[in-house]
């Protein structure tokens, strides 16, 4: 049914995007799910869309634009070129040449240097009890795969970790003006130091994409900038989260240890299911169209909410828990249809080779805090931090 009135939550219940409710908005989604799964909310002045098969057709129907749904957020604002920024045929245009930066020949290419970089992460952790893996495992790591794809030396590694923080701003589609133009003035920033690199660029993926002439400049600026903004972040905070759900759970990390790469590969779809950095992504309706779930007007500004998607009993199982040999796993933590995120494969990647190799090497890894806080952010969905007792042993 749809809702076009204003929707009352149970009160019991927090709203979802209110400073409490992010904290924790997956029982506010599985009651929107069961009782308004397309709805107009009232406080965010967008349509909630919160059942999976209701997202998975706006993500794949172009009746949905994600262009003049980037336009909304951004108040009116020129926005650079990028795939996120752009419907077909203009999105493919993009991102045919984007796969010299993030597709499966381009991950290859920088495959064991990434490998080396998770090793020597690890080994610089041997010596310690308890670490912040937020701030010590998940931002270093994601600071490491980019300066590999960037082909960046070392010493860039403080500059680049810094921007690549402050445009995350961008990510918030929520965010106040103030906010946002600060997200908008660290893009620039960003922007203005990759076009530095892009002439001077060691042989590397970024390399090859920004030699690639069927790309502007700033067409080729926009591929970077996005794949900054959508993947340095939610990579960082991946980590954490995963740890969060893993580690209370020795039977997972035996699996890790013992599984190979397949078995790794599968628990970390599973850990991306359960607690996506990237909960929400927008569109707008260009004409008017019937989902399962209900139906939503031309013109409407929809949010296909995946974090409550990727709980639905409907399609999962036992969807508030871990289960590590789910297969098929149809989750939309990725996305899905023509936008579906360029980086997927690199975080699934880089996600399970270090929670494989974390497992092996520190078996007795535990969390120290057993009720870490969640940041009141909308996007990326994370934690403040998250305390790990690495067992003070070493498993090789």
């Amino acid at each position: 049914m749809t809702t076009a009135v204003p929707l009352r939550l149970p009160a019991h219940l927090d709203h979802p995007f209110s400073p409490q409710g992010r904290l924790d908005p997956y029982p506010a989604y599985d009651w929107l799910r069961s009782h308004a799964p397309v709805h107009y909310d009232t406080m965010a002045r967008l349509w909630l869309v919160t059942g999976h098969a209701d997202c998975a057709a706006v993500l794949r129907d172009r009746a949905f634009s994600a262009a003049a749904g980037q336009r909304g957020r951004a108040r009116g604002e020129e926005l650079p070129p990028s795939m996120l920024t752009t419907d077909p045929p203009d999105h493919t245009r993009l991102r045919t040449p984007g796969q010299s930066l993030l597709g499966p020949a381009a991950i290859a290419s920088v495959a064991a240097e990434i490998a080396g970089d998770v090793d020597d992460l690890l080994e610089r952790l041997a010596g310690e009890t308890v670490v912040d893996a937020v701030e010590e495992i998940g931002g270093p790591l994601a600071t490491s795969v980019f300066l590999r794809l960037f082909g960046l030396a070392e010493s860039d590694r403080r500059t680049f970790t810094q921007l690549a923080q402050a445009a995350s701003i961008n990510l918030d589609p929520l965010a106040g003006p103030q906010i946002a133009a600060l997200g908008r003035s660290a893009m620039g920033e960003l922007s203005r130091f990759l076009d530095a690199h892009c002439a001077v660029a060691r042989p590397s993926p970024l390399s090859r994409l920004a030699a690639d002439d069927r790309l502007t400049r700033p067409e080729t600026l926009g591929v970077l900038g996005l794949a900054v903004v959508g993947g340095w972040r939610p990579l960082a905070e991946t980590v954490g989260n995963a740890l969060y759900w893993l580690l209370p759970r020795p039977r997972v990390l035996a699996l890790l240890r013992e599984g190979g790469d397949g078995a790794a590969r599968t628990v970390m779809d599973e850990l991306l299911r359960l607690e996506a950095p990237i909960p929400f992504t927008a569109r707008v309706a260009l004409r008017n169209v019937r989902l399962p779930g209900g139906e939503v007007p031309e013109g409407a500004r929809v949010l296909a909410v995946l974090a409550a998607a990727n709980r639905d009993p409907a399609v999962f199982a036992r969807p508030g828990e871990l289960v590590p040999d789910r297969t098929p796993n149809p989750h939309l933590a990725f996305g899905a249809g023509p936008h579906f995120c360029l980086g997927a494969q690199l975080v699934r990647q880089t996600g399970a080779l270090l929670l494989a190799r974390l497992a092996e090497r520190f078996p007795a890894a535990s969390l120290a805090d057993s009720r870490p806080s969640w940041a009141a952010t909308l996007v990326p969905r994370r934690l403040r931090a998250l305390p790990v007792n690495l067992g003070g042993g070493d498993g090789r």
